[in-house]
């Protein structure tokens, strides 16, 4: 495994990560999760992403009771929370959802019991919230940082005026700014890293530890003849995600990159995740898994990247015609 540091900050990530979204808690049971954060830990990963909307707080709490089991030690892992939906449904009151010091502070608090930890070191924004003004965010996380809940505060999906805005506050008032943004990155979804937060990674240090190295398993090459039941694209209530991922589009470049990546002679995932690593303004890249197989395939792609010389990513781009302008990647 190999380390890299999150953003202009001296934390050091692994650039493997391991998270828990849509398997802890509802696609797996709690011995599989337990292989799995063993199998992640052992290969050297040292951060494991969550948040408070995972299965309703039930994610949070299946990772905890393994932390707990498992005994590592504290200073060994990096562990993170995320904070906007709250813990889902119809019937939430507007205390409990959003970006507001009531929500955010409570939010901290419930993760902390859920995960049976005294602190968490990475704290995300899991969306911007336009009902709350981003100087009220950014005194809370700068609060919750010199109480010590949290180490390191982030944001996901924001825009990169949102992000500029958040530290521009933090400049004025001396608090301490966001760190990294978790934004969606694969080979079909660019923009956001490679073109709109292109000048964020210079002037700011921004980290990123992205999500959907797979695209939801588009670029696993799953969904090539056909739609598969039984998968994470049919989980109820993620029409949005499964209408815009499965776009004939996206289906024709994953059908051509799976017969490429036979000819580089790596598993269509590999090269999926090996591209992703090979972006230098990637700090860590979350990896997803429902069998312990499938996230022992996935560390391939650290020795995958050797195969990426310049002219297999010329190769790739011709395939997938769809480079960002401003991407210097």
């Amino acid at each position: 495994m190999e380390y890299k540091r999150l953003g202009k900050s001296g934390l050091q990530l692994s650039i493997l990560s391991f998270g828990s979204w849509l398997t802890f808690g509802k696609q797996v049971g709690d011995t599989t999760a337990d292989d799995l954060m063993t199998v992640a830990y052992d290969n050297g990963v040292n951060f494991f992403d969550n948040a408070e909307i995972y299965s309703r707080g039930q994610s949070e709490i299946v990772m905890g009771e393994i932390l707990k089991k498992k005994n590592w030690r504290r200073d060994s892992y990096v562990v993170s929370s995320k904070v906007f939906f709250g813990l889902g449904g119809d019937n939430l009151r507007p205390t409990q959802k959003g970006l507001s010091r009531k929500h955010v502070v409570e939010a901290c608090e419930q993760s902390l019991q859920r995960m049976q930890l005294d602190y968490l070191d990475l704290f995300f924004c899991h969306r911007p919230d336009k009902q709350t003004p981003v100087e009220e965010t950014v005194w809370t996380m700068h609060n919750l940082i010199q109480q010590g809940k949290i180490l390191y505060w982030g944001t996901s999906e924001w825009s990169a005026p949102e992000i500029m805005e958040a530290h521009t506050v933090a400049r004025q008032y001396s608090l301490i700014g966001p760190t990294m943004e978790q934004p969606q990155y694969n080979m079909l979804e660019r923009i956001k890293v490679e073109e709109e937060y292109h000048h964020l990674y210079t002037v700011l240090g921004l980290g990123t530890t992205v999500w959907s190295p797979l695209a939801s398993g588009v670029l696993s090459g799953k969904y090539n003849e056909g739609f598969v039941k039984e998968t994470r694209l049919g989980i109820e209530g993620l029409e949005w995600l499964k209408d815009r991922t499965l776009a004939q589009a996206n289906l024709e470049r994953a059908r051509k990159l799976t017969a490429f990546s036979k000819e580089l002679g790596v598993s269509m995932p590999v090269l999926a995740i090996a591209w992703c690593l090979k972006n230098e303004h990637v700090s860590s890249v979350i990896m997803g898994a429902s069998k312990t197989s499938q996230l022992q395939e996935n560390f391939k792609a650290l020795d995958a990247r050797e195969k990426l010389t310049p002219e297999v990513m010329n190769k790739i781009e011709l395939i997938l015609q769809n480079k960002p302008k401003r991407s210097d990647f």
